[in-house]
């Protein structure tokens, strides 16, 4: 069985974390953050909003179950990629919408789905997600991990 990684970021991770995680073909979710330059980044630290980081969500899946188009549709329908560096209440350059991509391909396609979609007129306002690949993905602290599921929630403010 081939497996792939895509890594996301839409806002809070927890709840981005949850909804991925109920897709049948993902074997598995983290959290954590990319995109910076500290290396071994905490939460503290990447809410500063001074390391470079997003919070993102890392998702291991089968693509022969689910493909990396479908997980696009599924990030999308998640957050608002409109807002620079904001979802909801939460601001700052850490809750920016980005993909980091872990192939060529994946790269390819996540650039055709925003011009898809900013084509469509789905969005009344430009399209600020950033695609870029994947340099080095820092997990975060084990209490972030699977947070909402761990405190038997379903959903935060997303």
């Amino acid at each position: 069985m081939a497996i792939e990684k895509a890594t996301f970021g839409a806002g809070c991770f927890w709840g981005v974390e949850a909804r991925f995680g109920e897709l049948l073909g993902v074997l598995d979710t983290a959290v954590g953050y990319e995109g910076g330059e500290l290396e071994h980044p905490t939460y503290k630290e990447v809410c500063t909003d001074r390391t470079g980081h997003a919070e993102v969500v890392e998702v291991t899946f089968d693509p022969a179950r689910i493909s990396f188009d479908r997980l696009l549709d599924t990030f999308f329908a998640l957050h608002d990629p409109t807002q620079l560096n904001r979802q909801g209440p939460d601001w700052g350059t850490q809750y920016r919408s980005a993909i980091y991509t872990h192939s060529d391909e994946q790269f390819r396609q996540a650039r055709e789905k925003i011009a898809e979609l900013a084509a469509s007129g789905a969005f009344r306002r430009p399209i600020v997600t950033q695609v870029a690949p994947s340099k080095r993905f820092w997990k975060a602290e084990e209490y972030h991990q699977k947070y909402l599921e761990k405190r038997g929630m379903v959903s935060c403010h997303i």
